[in-house]
């Protein structure tokens, strides 16, 4: 055989290959992309290269489908290269014009390196802000927050991502996830909890805050003769002036559709003027608010929400500060006007607090929800039971400091007062109606009164930082620290609470309950040591490193002065061990005694709910009612949980056994840090009636014996044994913390 022979039979068995590689081709060009991306590599190899491609281009069959997928491909390339989306980037991004194959390969290399320089800038991005917001449901964030979620909860979530991981398998089950499941995924929700490029409204607005260590002062009461107490208004009225027992032969008209209801957003003074004339004329309206607490160090209130019968309001109350006051004290203060909100133990704190603001003439549609024993008193149950209205509780955890409102947000803002009225209305006729539990009981529209009675005669106090306060921190007793561990625990105590203060900003931002523990327990004595420990950002612990260094390596010379409080938290966390497994045993022997001996397994979430709440509930005994929102566990937005008590956007546990002080009637709230992951779910209490007897009181005798057992000597951060007293000097400017 001649070698032009040789060339003849190798071409025309080139040319038998030739319809098999251009029918890869054509199957490649004909299938959908989805399925042709995923079989992409193992169509690749059937495509010949370099030498061998250019002679297959001599064939019809292998060079139509190849000069058809190049130009889809420049056509998409040029689409990529000239999106209005891409803008910023188009200079990086235009495809160039005449150019051949080669250089179309690298201009497709190049953007593909911006590309995923963009997306790993996108991920750190994403990661931060998820550290921040804490959007994946159920995990511990750095910030110190967590999503806290019960058994039941948990089960249905767990059984939602099963589901969703099932329907993914779908075609476009994936857009249906990323629209509906982003609290589950981490993905930013459309308003996050925390948006860092929010300018803060205390430097926007110039709101001067107070955040000295020295006990708040309620001017804009009375004093009483002696001058050792402020008067509260309602303590020179009856809750009998407030009762409306009219019952209507007509049922009450339900309220206007939120769409064709009368709306203004007031942020000029001269609507905030008009907004007081018309509450002057007014008998009664409904009142809610939404504040934020993880970048203010009391807190400050974002959002007033004010409803009539016919018209909804919204008080930017961030620009207008100054003026909510002097426009709206007299009118909240009127005994002749009925004020109605629900779970309002914050929002009263917070009216006095921001705006001198105190209520009289209070219904409080969370404490009703309870007399009338229904099935869940949040907000969310009263709309949809009564109003049938599904609130989208998406907005619950919004950063309300974000300006311009959305509408959104406006809407969620307006859901939460505009309903309020006519489920006042209801919620009267059927506590006038329904008959006392007992003949000693007071009349259930009475007792619910009582109740808000109770919830008005709160008095804010702001945090006061004494020498033993790091001993309150959530989490503190069950750690088991050693004497130079706990030391560090109060040295980064200190410091936080010093540069919250003068910056303004809750401690949970300036260093979490989590990450602070944790630094102790590890004792990090160089800077590569605490920078290596840190596993997300902290700016503040970045920014001073080497004086927070300075700061463990002091407290660790220290710890021989807090051998005797390691000793007495070691055994605060027995004893509390102790109670709580009294407890589980009391309650399964009362769930068996009911259940004839199936109840135990019906009540082991409930055990364990009671055992959590016996923790908390020795923590409040030491240090008054708690604030949302501190030691890491803060919270955007007030809104209202299952209890119908104020939560901070996880599950809230609302304690009978508050710690409140009496003063001549007016109940003195003491707000005090939180910490850890249950921290800021203890601020939800107010001065409530007891209800209930027998194990309550049981748990209340216990709780007293334990609590005057165990008293903590304080050993002061230098070492020298002093007795706890309360520090009311000014704390030590930043300068002089940061300096070694």
């Amino acid at each position: 055989m001649t070698q032009n022979d040789a060339n003849m039979v190798e071409t025309e068995e080139e040319e038998e290959e030739s319809p098999k590689e251009s029918q890869s081709l054509h199957t490649l060009t004909a299938t959908q992309l989805s399925s042709s991306v995923s079989n992409l590599s193992a169509s690749s190899r059937a495509i010949p290269s370099n030498k061998d491609f250019h002679f297959y281009c001599n064939f019809d069959e292998f060079k139509i489908p190849i000069q058809e997928i190049a130009a889809k491909s420049q056509s998409l390339l040029e689409s990529i290269g000239s999106s209005s989306s891409n803008h910023i980037f188009k200079d990086k991004l235009q495809f160039p014009a005449d150019v051949d194959i080669d250089e179309a390969y690298d201009w497709l290399v190049n953007v593909n390196d911006e590309i995923l320089e963009r997306f790993d800038a996108s991920i750190d991005d994403f990661k931060r802000a998820r550290e921040e917001t804490g959007r994946v449901a159920g995990v511990d964030r750095e910030d110190g927050f967590q999503l806290v979620l019960g058994k039941k909860n948990k089960k249905s979530m767990i059984k939602t991502m099963s589901d969703d991981s099932v329907s993914c398998a779908g075609g476009d089950s994936g857009v249906k996830v990323a629209e509906n499941k982003k609290w589950i995924l981490g993905n930013k929700a459309k308003v996050p909890f925390h948006i860092p490029t929010i300018r803060k409204p205390q430097e926007e607005h110039n709101i001067l805050v107070y955040n000295s260590n020295k006990a708040f002062d309620h001017v804009w009461l009375e004093r009483s003769e002696d001058g050792m107490r402020v008067i509260h208004p309602l303590e020179r009225l009856s809750v009998l002036d407030f009762m409306d027992t009219s019952i209507g032969d007509v049922e009450p008209a339900p309220p206007l559709p939120i769409e064709s209801t009368a709306f203004k957003l007031v942020e000029e003074v001269k609507d905030l003027k008009e907004l007081a004339a018309k509450l002057r004329g007014a008998n009664e309206f409904a009142v809610d608010l939404e504040h934020n607490q993880y970048r203010s160090f009391q807190g400050l209130t974002c959002l007033m929400q004010i409803s009539s019968r016919t018209e909804d309001f919204i008080i930017d109350t961030l620009k207008l500060r100054i003026h909510v006051g002097p426009y709206l004290r007299e009118v909240f203060k009127d005994p002749a006007k009925r004020k109605v909100m629900h779970g309002a133990d914050r929002d009263i704190v917070w009216l006095q607090r921001d705006f001198g603001i105190y209520i009289c003439n209070l219904f409080d549609t969370g404490q009703a929800s309870r007399v009338l024993k229904l099935e869940r008193n949040s907000l969310e149950h009263l709309l949809h039971h009564f109003c049938g209205v599904t609130a989208k509780k998406e907005y619950q955890n919004a950063d309300w400091r974000l300006r311009p409102l959305p509408d959104e947000m406006i809407r969620y803002a307006r859901e939460d007062t505009h309903y309020l009225l006519h489920i006042y209305d209801l919620m009267r006729d059927l506590l006038l109606s329904k008959p006392n539990d007992n003949e000693n009981a007071d009349p259930p529209l009475l007792e619910v009164y009582k109740r808000s009675y109770d919830v008005c005669m709160q008095l804010y106090e702001k945090e006061l930082f004494t020498e033993n306060s790091y001993l309150n921190m959530y989490g503190l007793p069950s750690a088991g620290f050693n004497a130079q561990q706990l030391a560090i625990v109060a040295g980064l105590y200190e410091w936080r609470d010093a540069v919250a203060r003068a910056e303004d900003e809750s401690t949970g931002y300036i260093l979490p309950n989590k990450t602070l523990l944790e630094i102790a327990k590890e004792m990090p004595v160089t800077s590569s040591q605490l920078r290596r420990l840190m596993k997300s950002k902290h700016s503040y612990i970045e920014r001073h490193l080497s004086s927070v260094v300075s700061i463990i390596r002091h407290s660790m010379q220290t710890s021989a002065a807090f051998e005797a409080a390691v000793q007495h938290l070691k055994e605060r966390h027995m004893e509390t061990k102790a109670l709580q497994e009294e407890t589980e045993v009391n309650n399964g022997s009362e769930a068996q005694s009911i259940h004839g001996g199936n109840g135990m397994n019906s009540n082991v979430a409930a055990c364990h709910e009671t055992s959590a709440q016996l923790e908390k509930g020795l923590l409040k005994q030491r240090s008054g009612v708690v604030e949302l929102g501190r030691g890491g566990q803060g919270s955007s937005a007030k809104h209202h949980g299952e209890n119908g008590e104020v939560n901070t956007g996880f599950s809230s546990y609302i304690s009978d056994t508050s710690p409140t002080a009496k003063v001549a009637g007016a109940t003195v709230e003491v707000l005090k840090k939180p910490s850890g992951a249950f921290g800021a779910l203890l601020g939800g209490a107010a001065a409530k009636r007891k209800l209930d007897s027998g194990k309550k009181v049981k748990e209340e005798i216990k709780l007293e014996k334990i609590r005057s057992s165990v008293n903590l000597p304080f050993h002061s951060f230098m070492g020298i044994n002093e007795p706890p007293k309360l520090a009311v000097e000014e704390p030590v400017g930043v300068s002089e913390i940061f300096t070694s």
